[in-house]
């Protein structure tokens, strides 16, 4: 199965500039992996390479397994309705931008629905136009209103999550949800032969659960119609109350924070999957050519699939190396290691540089007690997404 980094030689014959940053992002993020992990009187910014920009916690959909605003989600109900009254300004971004110019890391921006932001047009134009890669992650429903300005402004790629054909995906999603998505790929499409553009690169995420796996075919023969250059299948982000267990007392006992937000992975929708057939399946997908390139995150040997979904304490990837290259920073301006399990907060954008948090002494703790652990990762984080596209690989897996 192809790895995520096999995308680069796919852009060359979109945009050769395009090709060339984002191999560099990969290249960095790989030496990382080499290096020797530093922690306190060193200076970070020299490898940081990927940031994630979480824009927003609202979302126009609500889908099923999602951590946010799923059936277990955190920010459920009033809570992210609250928490969206805190989001950074434009203006705030834009300084993080001209901070971080010199580096140009890659930047990922999303949410919540990252459409939902009011400048993100504003603030992708201003991103690509410092140098940067920048890609943008959204459910797809709102694409076909902003088609022509995406087009226009040349943005780099675009990741639209879509889980299954029409009828599974909008019990997933929300009824009408795929509906949306396809009208959003028409317009982008049009627009790309109106304006003779070749950007946006458009790719599908499809987070693989027991709703989704067996019709997974389904979906990678309807995405023929899209124009896409890749589809990155997500075996998913899951945990028990065993794992979480462990991980909240050690993350209290070292690092004196409570934890909370990885209960909403704590969904069960990995029970029931598989693995052999679902690992048959993502095979054929990937022997077969439908004009796109099939990634699946974590490429597992096959008789590891069914470990992957039902034993969640088992390490596939370790040795993260997100504290030595990467950042999330949140809707309200705070700065975490972790995109989805941010409550160990390093500092906040609108009260200090990026580098002063990057190289501070919350963001150095954190890096010793990851050193400390079992596989270099923590107890709760043996199925973190972020670990599966950047962590090293366990032998055997």
């Amino acid at each position: 199965m192809k790895h995520n980094a096999s995308i680069v030689p796919k852009l060359l014959g979109i945009k050769l500039k395009l090709s060339y940053l984002m191999g560099r992002g990969f290249a960095r993020m790989g030496l990382t992996r080499m290096k020797k992990r530093h922690t306190y009187g060193y200076d970070h910014m020299k490898n940081f390479s990927l940031i994630y920009l979480k824009l927003t916690p609202l979302c126009n959909l609500r889908c099923v397994m999602c951590g946010q605003r799923g059936d277990k989600g955190i920010l459920k109900g009033e809570v992210g309705a609250e928490a969206a009254k805190t989001i950074v300004p434009l203006e705030g971004y834009k300084k993080l931008v001209d901070e971080l110019s010199s580096v140009k890391p890659v930047y990922y921006l999303w949410g919540g629905e990252p459409f939902l932001y009011p400048q993100l047009p504003e603030l992708v134009k201003y991103i690509q136009d410092h140098g940067s890669v920048c890609s943008v992650n959204t459910n797809g429903t709102l694409l076909e209103k902003y088609a022509e300005q995406i087009v226009r402004d040349e943005w780099h790629s675009v990741f639209v999550s879509l889980d299954a054909f029409q009828d599974v995906n909008d019990a997933m999603r929300g009824k009408g949800s795929y509906e949306k998505v396809m009208k959003g790929f028409e317009a982008i499409n049009r627009e790309k032969k109106k304006q003779g553009k070749k950007l946006p690169v458009m790719g599908v995420v499809t987070t693989v659960t027991k709703l989704n796996y067996e019709a997974l075919p389904d979906l990678a023969e309807a995405c023929k119609e899209f124009n896409l250059v890749w589809h990155i299948y997500n075996l998913g982000t899951y945990t028990n109350d065993q794992i979480l267990a462990t991980h909240k007392a050690y993350m209290k006992e070292h690092l004196d924070t409570d934890i909370y937000m990885l209960d909403g992975y704590n969904t069960g929708y990995n029970e029931g999957v598989d693995g052999v057939k679902a690992h048959e399946i993502l095979q054929k997908i990937h022997n077969t050519d439908y004009g796109y390139l099939s990634i699946t995150v974590p490429a597992l040997n096959p008789e590891k699939t069914h470990e992957y979904y039902h034993q969640l304490d088992t390490h596939v990837r370790d040795n993260c190396i997100v504290p030595w290259c990467q950042a999330n920073v949140s809707y309200n301006g705070d700065v975490t290691f972790c995109a989805d399990y941010n409550e160990y907060v390093l500092g906040n954008i609108q009260q200090q540089s990026f580098k002063e948090i990057y190289n501070g002494d919350k963001a150095n703790k954190f890096r010793e007690e990851i050193l400390k652990c079992d596989g270099h990762i923590f107890p709760g984080c043996v199925r973190c997404y972020q670990n599966m596209l950047f962590g090293a690989k366990v032998k055997g897996y």
